[in-house]
């Protein structure tokens, strides 16, 4: 009996057939984005009965916290009477709901806030449109290029780990491209028969030791480079939170999920959300090398700790029942806890500013960002 096939995985065996074992970066970025049957643009991925759970669908300190950052952040800049905030895949819109409704406690620049979500897909863009409703005016874009010009601050939450990913090898005679081919009718891993020139200069020095057989993982600049410019021409700052590595590794992230479990990312492609860890260390100097400031990268337990989530926790708390109290703690020890049901060590979080911006909340200062956190309405 034939195997059967989802739609894109005979495309993409069409393509393989035609041209070739194919990289796993256009590999991953057919499955995510593909026009008819990517991941991303024909469903609802997230939540409870979708495939995984972002942290601020864990709770809603999640994105009160990002708010109050984002407050320090405007004025740090003197705060202008406009502003952009500007979310790089937004999810559901949970996070900038609960973003403009922390910084309600500040009028003025809940005035000044107009919000902007870079979101291709349909989907999405209805589940964002009916979570904000009324809270502000949202306009959609197809890129971040796309949003008018003006000072901004940049959300990206678990943004980068979706960008396709490359893979390299190393052999005795370099570091060659991973592909993949198709063999005995089901998707394998090979390697390109040549070496891809001179890539050994380009990584960092440390990762050249590697091996043989070792992976290493790059994405392309576009991205960071496009966020970079934007901070730096425009005046502002990003938040990158991902789960990733603070310092360039070699290493195989690659990886698919379905259900809340691991899959086969080799597996039904455009069924499964397929990542691979960010390197902070490459988004960093990448940033530096544009002539904006990065700041960090931290570990996400410590970042929100400095907002002080415990402090608001305990608010959240003193007006909640029994049962709801012991979900917000539960929330907390996800969001900040370590190990390998919390979030707090795994997650990453790199600020990238405007050159005339010194130091960031809870990345470049060593206390919370003010004692708000007490005074916001539940």
């Amino acid at each position: 009996m034939a195997t059967k096939h989802t739609p894109l995985e005979n495309i993409i065996r069409k393509q393989i057939a035609k041209n070739g074992p194919m990289p796993v970066s256009r590999y991953m970025e057919l499955c995510l984005t593909h026009p008819d049957y990517g991941y991303y643009l024909k469903q609802n991925p997230l939540g409870r009965d979708g495939d995984f759970i972002t942290a601020p669908e864990v709770s809603q300190m999640f994105g009160e916290l990002v708010g109050l950052w984002a407050a320090s952040v405007w004025a740090a800049m003197g705060s202008p009477s406009e502003i952009k905030f500007i979310e790089l895949g937004p999810g559901r819109g949970s996070m900038m709901q609960d973003a403009l409704r922390a910084i309600k406690i500040l009028p003025q620049l809940y005035k000044a806030v107009t919000v902007h979500l870079v979101e291709p897909s349909p989907a999405l863009r209805a589940v964002q449109d009916e979570t904000l409703g009324n809270a502000k005016h949202v306009e959609w874009y197809d890129s971040l290029t796309d949003v008018p010009e003006g000072p901004a601050i940049i959300f990206a939450n678990e943004y980068f780990d979706v960008l396709p990913v490359h893979q390299v090898v190393k052999a005795d005679d370099g570091w060659h491209e991973r592909l993949i081919d198709v063999d005995d009718d089901i998707f394998v891993y090979t390697v390109a028969k040549e070496p891809t020139p001179r890539f050994d200069v380009l990584m960092p020095p440390h990762v050249r030791a590697a091996p043989n057989g070792a992976i290493y993982e790059w994405r392309s600049d576009t991205e960071i480079m496009d966020l970079t410019r934007r901070v730096r021409e425009q005046g502002g700052a990003a938040l990158i939170i991902d789960y990733g590595h603070i310092r360039s590794e070699a290493g195989d992230t690659f990886q698919a999920v379905a259900k809340h479990s691991f899959t086969n990312p080799l597996k039904n492609p455009g069924e499964a959300d397929i990542t691979a860890h960010v390197d902070f260390e490459a988004l960093a100097k990448a940033a530096a090398s544009m002539g904006a400031k990065a700041h960090g990268p931290v570990e996400q337990g410590a970042f929100l700790n400095k907002l002080g989530i415990e402090q608001r926790a305990l608010t959240l708390m003193k007006s909640s029942s029994h049962d709801e109290s012991v979900l917000v703690a539960a929330a907390l020890k996800r969001l900040t806890g370590k190990g390998r049901n919390g979030m707090g060590q795994l997650f990453k979080v790199l600020g990238i500013t405007h050159p005339s911006i010194e130091t960031l909340a809870a990345l470049s200062e060593p206390e919370p960002v003010s004692n708000l956190t007490g005074t916001m309405k539940r």
